[in-house]
């Protein structure tokens, strides 16, 4: 019974011993794959912020290929200005002032037909002043005076520089 005993836990013990390069192979290959698919995400993130700093750098790019052609638009309206005869250029000065005091102006006129209409309609000219002055009025206004003293204050801040 102990050759049988012996036997029988040699060929167990053999079998295991062959066996455990197999089981370790196994959790090495788990890991491996583990490694792999983080190493797969870490590459996936940073391919993910390189494609989004490519696309921050065209904004970029297209931003000052946009300012760079309003400058070259400046440069040839001026070289154009000097050209031309003295009335030319004084009426092609007046094109845009001309614009914005004709549409405000139209704006004007609406607000106070707008007030008109309220007040006889039997509204207290208060109420209707309050209720016609909106958000979208306040940033008409903005826009128009930060375009004409504001922006003149960054032309020249530019043209000192």
């Amino acid at each position: 019974m102990d050759f049988f005993s012996g036997g029988i836990l040699g060929s167990l013990l053999g079998g295991l011993f062959r066996l455990a390069p197999e089981i370790l192979k196994f959790f090495d290959r788990k890991d491996e794959r583990q490694h792999e698919l983080k190493m797969f995400t870490l590459q996936t993130d940073l391919e993910k912020l390189r494609g989004e700093f490519r696309m921050e750098e065209r904004y970029a790019d297209h931003g000052i290929a946009q300012l760079d052609a309003i400058g070259e638009a400046f440069k040839q309206q001026g070289e154009a200005d000097k050209k031309a005869w003295k009335w030319v250029a004084s009426l092609s000065a007046l094109v845009r002032p001309g614009v914005t005091y004709v549409l405000f102006g139209m704006y004007v006129a609406y607000k106070i037909i707008m007030v008109s209409y309220a007040i006889d309609s039997g509204a207290h000219w208060h109420e209707a002043l309050v209720s016609l002055w909106t958000a979208e009025d306040f940033g008409m206004l903005n826009m128009i005076l930060t375009f004409w003293f504001l922006g003149r204050t960054i032309d020249k801040y530019r043209g000192s520089n």
